[in-house]
């Protein structure tokens, strides 16, 4: 079936009602792909009937989607056991013809065909990161039964296909490769009062360098504070580094590593800060850096290139799938070549100005709308199979 013609598909399936778990509507990371799919889906799709499991506070969100969306609260806790019975138990009240598992969470007692998003294999590649060796074994058998017992798998990228394929034995025809995108607003150039607004408030007088992202100790940090105190030691001490993220209390290494350098007056870590002070905060930043381990897809340094901001990210799993060749790319774990890049692009204007050009060409081959509706596609497919 090619893009656009699931419109057709619809017609030969009377009474379609397709669930999908947006519990997570609120998060980094996967929260940004379900607001993405929801929102698009609202755009293409006016006759499919969507009944969406939400977070109470989120039920409102439904309202705001169309006239075929309808919220149903959900308050089991993610990764419960609450939730195996839960879930299914939703499905089968509402009458669900398909469920879509937007992470790699599907109960074995789902009553109805599935979908399931698997965006990383990242708790069997870096196991030490779980709590306890039962955050193993309960992430192996999940994801062993989103792989097996759903119709199809959905991923990210071709780098998270080939670490599905490498932990389960399932058909790779039955992976669909669909690319996330990034939000259309960090496309937009922000207005002159937002920029006056987020410099006031944020007191952003002098250059920096920014990370956003999840806190968490994949993403790197530590190395990037190491790299960032070596190219202030170098000469470059007016510049300042920015880390944006939820849940950075969690992680007291991070404020150990900034003591350490003697960092506290030059380190800045913002929390959670809306799409819209994000936009301007990227847009204002020297370099984006983006040192990660590990990403099935790593949505950050694309919305810094939509933004116009220069990116340096790491040379491992899918990140250069992402950026191609609009980025420069480094070993993650050598501090020292992350400070050589950082020094490389905030004292080149040539080097800042094409990654410039080519990060803004580079965002154009992303499309949440092409996405949205290969993904709207798949649903029919199963439906109809």
């Amino acid at each position: 079936m090619g893009v656009g013609s699931w419109e057709l598909g619809v017609s030969k399936i009377q009474s379609v009602r397709i669930a999908i778990d947006a519990r997570k509507l609120r998060d980094y990371g996967i929260g940004t792909y379900v607001r993405n799919v929801l929102r698009h889906l609202s755009r293409i799709d006016r006759s499919t009937e969507y009944v969406l499991l939400c977070r109470e506070q989120d039920c409102s969100i439904a309202g705001q989607l169309g006239e075929n969306f309808r919220a149903v609260p959900e308050t089991s806790p993610a990764y419960s056991i609450r939730e195996q019975v839960a879930v299914p138990m939703d499905l089968r009240r509402e009458g669900a013809d398909l469920f879509h598992a937007p992470h790699y969470v599907l109960p074995p007692l789902t009553p109805c065909r599935s979908v399931v998003t698997i965006h990383d294999c990242i708790h069997l590649q870096f196991p030490q990161y779980l709590p306890n060796r039962l955050g193993y074994a309960y992430a192996r058998s999940a994801l062993w039964v989103a792989a097996h017992r759903s119709a199809r798998v959905l991923t990210v990228s071709e780098a998270s296909k080939r670490d599905i394929l490498r932990h389960f034995s399932v058909p790779s025809a039955k992976i669909d490769v669909i690319h996330n995108a990034i939000d259309e607003r960090f496309g937009e150039t922000p207005s002159e009062e937002d920029v006056s607004r987020v410099r006031e408030r944020y007191q952003l007088n002098d250059p920096y360098v920014l990370y956003a992202g999840n806190i968490k100790p994949h993403k790197n940090l530590e190395r990037l504070i190491e790299a960032f105190h070596l190219l202030r030691r170098g000469g470059l001490d007016h510049v300042k580094l920015l880390i944006i993220g939820d849940e950075i209390s969690k992680y007291a290494t991070l404020r150990r590593a900034v003591h350490r350098y003697k960092l506290h007056q030059h380190v800045r870590f913002f929390g959670f800060v809306p799409d819209r002070t994000l936009a301007v905060l990227y847009r204002l930043a020297g370099v984006f850096v983006f040192p990660s381990l590990y990403e099935g897809f790593g949505l950050p340094p694309l919305e810094a290139m939509a933004s116009g901001t220069p990116v340096i990210t790491s040379n491992v799993s899918s990140l250069p799938e992402v950026v191609g060749d609009a980025a420069l790319l480094i070993d993650p774990y050598d501090p020292s070549a992350i400070e050589g890049a950082m020094r490389r692009v905030l004292t080149e204007p040539a080097l800042r100005d094409d990654l410039r050009a080519r990060g803004l060409a580079r965002v154009k081959e992303f499309s949440w709308d092409r996405s949205v509706r290969r993904i709207r596609e798949v649903y029919d497919e199963v439906l109809s199979a």
